[in-house]
Order: structure tokens, then C-alpha cells, then sequence
């Protein structure tokens, strides 16, 4: 008792009085006992039980002289040798019982911040669990990017100019007078992408227009099936109306 308040401090429940048929089931039992739990439990009230004999054996053995001379002394001389027996032997088994009280303190305390811990792959396997395997996202992530970058570049035909870098940015715009309000970006990209692009308005005979500010800025603020804001109509109207001219829909 004075082990359990050092470690855990006074715990007040009615919980403990409330009548559990678990407890009189044979079978729970048998597996309370036999569990990994119960076996440790067990060798330890063991080890307790002998530690406790031994140093009580121990210490008894010098005393049984004490023992044997109590016929020939006083009753008052016994009961006091008595007496101090009691007291040393107590005081022994108190000690004992507070250094077991302490390693087993130590014992829990340790089990329990073990249990606590997660380990990574626990947390791994908790994470998978809740939002899904990282790796699956990432494929996932993946395989959306690839299929969308395939229907952008197979968009890239329907463009009507093509605005470049001219090798580090290219920005497929389509612009229809008679049902679109404005241009609209159908396809951009960066680097390969933007190589990749301008190859296919190439094979499809697509006007390429080198304009490096408008198409970093198309690039950097107009997503892709966006149509083009208000700040680069004018740009973007002159690069239209150029292509336009080259193909003779607009007079010279």
C-alpha cells in the first residue's frame, strides 16, 4: 500500500467495489495469469517473497544465541532483547520492502513511458492508416500530373499562337471571336514542357511569337483553361491581331 501511494499518490474510485463477472470467469482468469503481465507480476512477488526471507534469515541467524540465553536471564532483560529484535527485524523488512517499492517503481515507470512511445514505424503505420500510405499518395499525385500534362499538350492543336521566352517559358493561347469573350490559356509550361509544346504547335504549323514579358507574365498569373485578365488584353491584342494579319483574317 505504501508502495502504490509513493508511486501513484491516493486514488479515490468506487470503480474498484463495483461487483465484474470477468473476475469470476476461470477462463479470464487463466489468461490474466498466463499472460506476459501476469508472469512478470509473478516472478516479481516471487523475487519480493525471497528477498525479504533472506535478509529476514540474515539477520535472525545472529540472534538465535539471543534465543537460547532468554531461560537464564531476567523476564525484563528478555522482553527487552525481545523487543529490540522486533524492532531490528521491522526496521530490516521496511528497508527491504522500500528498495523493492523503488525498483519497482523504476520498473513501471520505465514500461510505461515505453508503452507511450511510439516508435517511427508506428507512427508511419498510424499515418497510413488515417490520411494513407505516402508512397500510394505520391503515386497518385503522380499519375494526375502526368494525365493532365498529356490532355494540355493534346490541347495544344486547338491553339491559335504560341508565346515564347523564347526557350525557358511557352503559352499556348485560343481565342475564337465568335464565342470567346477573351483568349484563353489551353497550355503552358516551363523548360521541357515548353520545349515539348512548341515541337507540337511546330508539327501543326502553330504561329510561334517570341514576347518574353507577356509570356513570363501569362506563365506566372494565368492558369491553365483561364481566360487571359484584363492587365494583358492589350498585349495579348496585338500578338492575336499580328497572327491574325499573317493568316489574312485581318487586313494589313
Amino acid at each position: 500500500i505504501v508502495a502504490n501511494v509513493g508511486q501513484f499518490g491516493l486514488i479515490w474510485s468506487t470503480k474498484k467495489i463495483q461487483p465484474k463477472p470477468s473476475k469470476i470467469n476461470p477462463l479470464s482468469g487463466f489468461k490474466r495469469l498466463f499472460s506476459s503481465q501476469g508472469l512478470m507480476e509473478f516472478v516479481k512477488g516471487i523475487l519480493k517473497l525471497t528477498l525479504v526471507a533472506t535478509v529476514s534469515f540474515g539477520l535472525a541467524i545472529p540472534m538465535l544465541h539471543d534465543l537460547e540465553m532468554m531461560p537464564a536471564i531476567s523476564t525484563s532483560a528478555a522482553l527487552h532483547r525481545i523487543h529490540e529484535i522486533a524492532i531490528i527485524m521491522a526496521l530490516a523488512t521496511i528497508g527491504v520492502m522500500g528498495f523493492i517499492a523503488a525498483l519497482d517503481y523504476m520498473y513501471q515507470r520505465a514500461t510505461f513511458m515505453k508503452q507511450m512511445r511510439m516508435s517511427k514505424t508506428e507512427i508511419k503505420d498510424e499515418y497510413k492508416q488515417t490520411d494513407g500510405d505516402p508512397q500510394i499518395k505520391a503515386r497518385i499525385r503522380q499519375i494526375r500530373m502526368e494525365r493532365a500534362r498529356k490532355r494540355m499538350m493534346a490541347a495544344v492543336p486547338n491553339a491559335d499562337v504560341v508565346i515564347t521566352n523564347p526557350t525557358h517559358f511557352a503559352v499556348a493561347l485560343e481565342y475564337k471571336m465568335e464565342t470567346m469573350p477573351a483568349p484563353k490559356v489551353i497550355a503552358k509550361g516551363q523548360d521541357l514542357v515548353a520545349l515539348k509544346i512548341r515541337e507540337i504547335a511546330e508539327a501543326n504549323e502553330i504561329t510561334i511569337v517570341e514576347n518574353p514579358p507577356l509570356a513570363r507574365a501569362l506563365y506566372a498569373s494565368v492558369e491553365l483553361d483561364e481566360e487571359i485578365p484584363a492587365e494583358h488584353f492589350k498585349a495579348v491584342a496585338e500578338v492575336i491581331g499580328h497572327v491574325m494579319r499573317l493568316k489574312g483574317k485581318l487586313p494589313h
